[in-house]
């Protein structure tokens, strides 16, 4: 019987002999990531247009690391949830300081970030995805 799935390599199956516990986790969707939550002096729900704050936020975000999601918390819209490979690239201080530094020029948006937290909480469809900082 072969794997259903093929991920980062083809080096087939694995052992029945073999030691799986020292392989570490299996994450199908992707890499490890680190998730933190912004949190503004206003409201971030009108804010994502393609030329907007949020926008500013990810392109300087992405210098560093790739933002793999991110969304405005629906239930408290001043807080912006990242998660962000790969791990360790931002710490809580220099996250907070790149994303204030590339919202200089918000179109007239009078929002400054406040703070940078490891504990960003993803929703969708009525589920509450809760995450730590995994660094």
């Amino acid at each position: 019987m072969q794997p259903v799935f093929h991920m980062d390599t083809a080096n087939g199956n694995i052992q029945g002999t073999a030691n799986i516990a020292n392989t570490g986790s299996v994450n199908f969707q992707g890499p490890k990531l680190d998730f933190f939550s912004l949190v503004a002096n206003a409201s971030l729900a009108t804010s994502g247009n393609v030329n907007g704050y949020i926008n500013n936020i990810v392109q300087a975000v992405q210098t560093k690391a790739t933002v793999a999601m991110y969304q405005v918390s629906p239930a408290a819209p001043t807080i912006l949830n990242l998660a962000l490979y790969p791990t360790g690239a931002y710490s809580n201080v220099t996250l907070l300081a790149t994303a204030n530094a590339a919202t200089v020029s918000t179109g007239g948006q009078d929002i400054q970030l406040n703070s940078c937290a490891g504990n960003a909480v993803f929703t969708t469809s009525g589920t509450n995805f809760n995450t730590g900082y995994n660094a």
